[in-house]
């Protein structure tokens, strides 16, 4: 991080005159405002400060929200070696406002002179440097050593603090530059460090002042009161003196020998001084899945399938309560096999699947067998289990089964058991697929409809489980329409039920048919479908009665319902109004009101639906407010999906509904599942979060789950002291296959548990921990202020890394030096972005509610492989890559390099793409070649880009462009990314679609600030000062550093 010059002379003394009256008794001693939140500072390398030409004050508008010192590492002088550029501003902040109490500025002359410019308002003075570093004034020399005073009573309220740039004969230091910022529609204008500006303050100081005077000699009387030395405060601080009140002897110095060696670690006791700020930690290499445990358990199942928040389970509680992250773990029971694996199937045939009697734990690689393999001891209550005789095999000298090569379920730690009939309670279902269509004008003039006929026919042949799989359609506007698909019509019958208060189904026996023996009828509906609505001019929405007509003809069977819906329902039951443009609600508490269903009609009916094994996946297409909020509750409760197409035109958007649909049509998938995961004793799982129903106070029901689902849970410890080594964890997923057979998929891992708090940190899972926390993080918005939500991750982490520090600070002598985790390094960066991401960003105009909503849905359910993607997205130069000829070029790995997510990795000469799992931006840089342009773009070259699609061209570029999309579309797809162009300073969607997503810069809203600002917000914390970023331009930042009861301790130069 950064630290002072160590070259720069000790903190001045108090002066021997009072240069204005004390405050007054009452008022108290700084403190903090409340606990700050925030996460670990990004290690940036600070440069040196120049020596100040002069000083302008300006007056604070408000208290800093953050506390601390920030420990930073200074970077060496010479880094910028031009002689032209001016020195660094220089600032004087007095914290006013709030509860910091604001006082006069007095006025003194000063023995540096001002030039005759004047700074205008938030900028300070400058006076460019000579070609040399210019001498440090006379009257700024130290003279005296520093002499610690004694300590200050509590009634004593310290003057206001003025920062003051210490001299340093350095000229090589770059000077401030404008900081321009556009302004985009929904994305509020803020300047950094604006906020702690105010108009310029000019004072004058007397000739006397700002000297260091020779200092009187120390009496050493024993018990008595040892006079500070007469030196004045240097220009732009003042402090309080009274007699006797001061620090207690020691605690200056001490805090400035602390200040002094401030750095940031990577382990305890490194003291490397040198960081290249371009080497800082960056999650640029996506998610890492956790190896550590793989040589003590090597037959734990695969890291996607079960990943621990740490994989050291504290032995008791009070060890618990010190790890301030979430104790949990995330299950995605049904990921894609690692390349080259796959799940065994297991069938016991005549025997009953091997578990254990009490506890119910399935067999597994870490039960032992014993007694001459008559018995084996469960790994997880240690119960002692007989085996049954068609299972028993003799043991060998070493007491390992004779056959254990033969039994993938001892060996492997995932596995899959067919299971008898014992856990069955009816016939093993079909796939299922109804689909809930919109008619309405708005969704026919979108295209949408002609887009799901085509994708659902194309997959017909995909759909899994033929030839068991039924269909059933039905569609809606101000009536329902059923449609007829018996096997024996030559086309479908459209069946109109307008009575919308007693819904019933005509011919119910025939609305869901098997795909195999009605295909025909089904493709020819397929084919019709768009023509027959074209000419509908009915605005109207009658999606719950609507939804309560599926739910009659699904019950019988379960499945899957996919809804198409274009139109804010405005009929019979379940209509819902217009709500959240009322701005005065955002930042209070009903808040949150807008962001959970207005009527209860939805979570009752995906109670219902869950209870009769039904999913619901909502797709939802308009460019107005459909309330995804209350429609998405149907999702969230069965186990669904859902899909968010905002002002939906099938000409633009078309290809990425046809691919997700298609995908979520023919995926594997998993049905009328249950999942339950089992702990050893003295620990349980206690809260779960994901799309699910919980039907008892362990067990999820999914009626249809797949390998994009993922569930996340918290793991309590019931007992003050853990007595076992090892703890087990099993995770059982009982489900029909498409092909209909009932099967158990087994997930079991181990993990050591430990007596240290340094062996959790050292085995943490910083994927794992921010998939969990962005659950409980979006949870908290349904009953909170977002700002709350956003100030619970960051208090959280900060928690954590203090707490880190705290194992390392004594032994180490790191009292204020920034130290982290190798296995954390990421998470203050996640951290940062997940206050930024759409759920928890900003407030009322920083995004739609129907989008952040929507958000929240998907964040939810999303393995963590594609949540880190989608917080910290990956961006690539590509324009290189796409001149080098075909046999120069060395495939695609060298140019898959990402780049930080800030301003600087944009080069208006480049051409990058954006990617966050969801969708591509291709930005083309002010100033890129034109044949690149050209052979991307073709005849749209000078057309507005908003409008303008990708496609293939028959040159080089064109293909190898198309080539690297798909590769990167390749590498996981649950969604397809679709590609929006943009140009260099094309306003506004230059700016929402990728300056407001860079996470590191300072964009949009109230979104946690930029990188320095979120780091500045744990250091404050974890070493005891206040602290306030009081400036930034030209990627350089000042960060003014208070103590609590004291004075100030200095500034610190950050770059980054």
């Amino acid at each position: 991080m950064g630290t002072e010059n160590p070259g720069r002379p000790s903190f001045p003394a108090r002066p021997a005159t009072t240069p204005f009256a004390a405050p007054p008794q009452t008022m108290s001693p700084f403190s903090s405002t409340g606990p700050v939140v925030g996460s670990e500072p990004p290690p940036f390398r600070p440069a040196p400060p120049a020596a100040p030409q002069t000083s302008t004050p300006f007056l604070s508008s408000g208290p800093s929200s953050v506390q601390g010192a920030s420990s930073f590492r200074p970077m060496p002088p010479g880094r910028f070696n031009d002689p032209s550029v001016p020195p660094p501003p220089t600032y004087n902040v007095p914290p006013v406002g709030g509860p910091f109490q604001s006082f006069p500025t007095p006025r003194f002359t000063s023995t540096v002179q001002a030039p005759p410019h004047v700074a205008p308002m938030g900028q300070p003075s400058i006076q460019p440097s000579a070609n040399q570093a210019p001498s440090l004034p006379a009257s700024l020399q130290p003279q005296t050593p520093f002499v610690p005073m004694g300590s200050p009573p509590q009634s004593a309220t310290p003057a206001p603090l003025n920062s003051n740039v210490p001299p340093l004969s350095d000229s090589s230091f770059p000077g401030p530059r404008p900081n321009f910022q556009p302004s985009f529609p929904g994305y509020a204008l803020k300047q950094t460090g604006a906020e702690m500006q105010g108009p310029p303050v000019h004072s004058s100081f007397s000739t006397n002042q700002g000297n260091y005077a020779s200092a009187p000699p120390v009496l050493s009387h024993q018990g008595s009161y040892v006079p500070p030395p007469p030196v004045a405060a240097p220009s732009g601080m003042q402090q309080m003196q009274q007699p006797g009140y001061g620090p207690s002897i020691g605690a200056i110095q001490g805090l400035t020998e602390d200040f002094s060696s401030l750095s940031i670690q990577t382990r305890p006791g490194t003291m490397d001084q040198i960081i290249d700020a371009k080497e800082l930690p960056r999650p640029l290499d996506g998610d890492v899945e956790p190896r550590s445990l793989a040589e003590t358990y090597p037959m734990n199942c695969n890291p996607k399938y079960l990943r621990l928040t740490t994989s050291a389970i504290p032995s008791s509680q009070s060890l618990a309560s010190r790890w301030h992250l979430p104790l949990g773990a995330v299950v995605c029971p049904l990921a894609e096999a690692p390349d080259e694996e796959e799940v065994p199937i297991i069938n016991f045939a005549s025997s009953t699947v091997i578990r254990c009697r009490r506890c119910r734990t399935y067999v597994n690689p870490y039960v032992t067998f014993t007694d001459a393999g008559r018995k084996f001891r469960c790994n997880v209550c240690a119960l002692l289990n007989d085996v049954p005789s068609e299972y028993f095999a003799q043991l060998d000298a070493t007491g390992r089964r004779v056959d254990l090569d033969q039994r993938p379920e001892l060996t492997q730690g995932t596995v899959e058991f067919v299971a008898p009939a014992e856990y069955m309670v009816r016939p093993p279902m079909p796939p299922v697929y109804f689909f809930l269509i919109d008619v309405s004008i708005s969704a026919v003039r979108s295209g949408m409809i002609e887009v799901v006929a085509q994708t659902i026919k194309s997959s017909l042949d995909e759909l899994p489980g033929f030839p068991r799989t039924h269909i059933g359609f039905a569609t809606f506007d101000s009536t329902i329409h059923f449609y007829n698909m018996k096997s024996s019509l030559t086309q479908p019958q459209m069946l109109v039920v307008s009575d919308l208060d007693d819904i019933f189904v005509p011919l119910p026996d025939d609305l869901l048919v098997n795909l195999s023996e009605s295909r025909s009828v089904v493709e020819t509906f397929l084919d019709s479908l768009p023509s027959m609505f074209r000419d509908n001019v009915n605005v109207e929405s009658a999606f719950g009665p609507a939804l309560k007509a599926a739910f009659m003809v699904m019950n019988q069977l379960g499945g899957k319902l996919l809804i198409f819906q274009n139109t804010l329902p405005s009929l019979g039951v379940g209509c819902l109004k217009l709500r959240g443009d009322d701005v005065r609600i955002y930042g209070t508490d009903k808040e949150h009101m807008l962001r959970l269903p207005e009527d209860p009609f939805y979570k009752q009916m995906a109670a219902e639906f869950s209870k009769y094994q039904i999913s619901v996946n909502v797709y939802a297409f308009s460019d107005k407010y459909t309330d995804i909020a209350s429609i998405g509750t149907l999702a969230k409760y069965t186990a669904g999906q859902v899909y968010y197409y905002p002002a939906f035109q099938s000409v633009i958007h078309g290809e990425k509904l046809r691919h997700e649909l298609r995908r979520d049509l023919t995926r594997e998938t998993a049905w009328e599942a249950v999942l339950r995961i089992r702990c050893g004793k003295g620990v349980r799982f206690t809260t779960f979060h994901g799309n699910f129903m919980l039907r008892s106070t362990d067990l999820l029901a999914l009626p249809a789950v797949d390998c994009d689902k993922a569930f996340a849970m918290q793991l309590s410890l019931e007992e003050t002291l853990l007595t076992t080594q090892t703890m087990y964890f099993q995770v059982a997923l009982l489900y029909t296959a498409s092909c209909g057979e009932r099967r158990i998929r087994i997930h079991t891992a181990a993990a050591p548990v430990v007596t240290d708090l340094g062996e959790m940190y050292r085995l943490a899972d910083t994927g794992a921990i921010v998939s969990l926390l962005s659950r409980l993080a979006i949870e908290k918005t349904l009953s909170n202020k977002l700002e709350d939500a956003r100030n619970a991750v960051q208090l959280r982490i900060v928690k954590a890394l203090r707490e880190y520090r705290n194992l390392y600070a004594v032994q180490h002598r790191l009292a204020n030096r920034m130290i982290y985790p190798e296995s954390l390094k990421f998470l203050p960066l996640y951290g940062l972005a997940l206050s930024k991401s759409t759920p928890l960003r900003g407030g009322y105009a920083d995004a739609p509610l129907d989008e952040r909503c929507a958000a929240g849905y998907t964040m939810m359910a999303l393995p963590i492989k594609g949540l880190l993607k989608l917080l910290y997205p990956s961006l690539i130069r590509i324009d290189e890559y796409l001149l080098k000829a075909s046999g120069q070029s060395d495939g695609l790995q060298n140019i898959e390099k990402r780049l930080p997510l800030i301003g600087e990795s944009l080069d208006s000469r480049g051409l990058y793409v954006y990617d966050d799992g969801f969708r591509f931006v291709i930005w083309f840089g002010r100033v890129l070649s034109p044949d690149i342009a050209m052979n991307l773009l073709g005849a749209d070259l000078a057309a507005d880009l908003s409008k303008v699609t990708l496609n293939e061209y028959d040159n080089e570029m064109s293909r190898k462009l198309i080539k690297l999309l798909d590769k990167l579309r390749n590498n996981d797809r649950s969604y397809y990314q679709l590609c929006h162009l943009v140009r260099q300073g094309e306003q506004p969607r230059e700016g929402f679609l990728i300056l407001a997503n860079l996470v590191e810069d300072q964009m949009g809203g109230n979104n946690g600030g930029n990188k320095i600002e979120y780091g500045v917000k744990v250091a404050s914390f974890m070493c005891g000062c206040l602290a306030w970023l009081i400036g930034r331009e030209d990627g350089v930042s000042w960060i003014l550093l208070v103590h609590p009861g004291m004075y100030q301790l200095g500034e610190l130069y950050l770059t980054g």
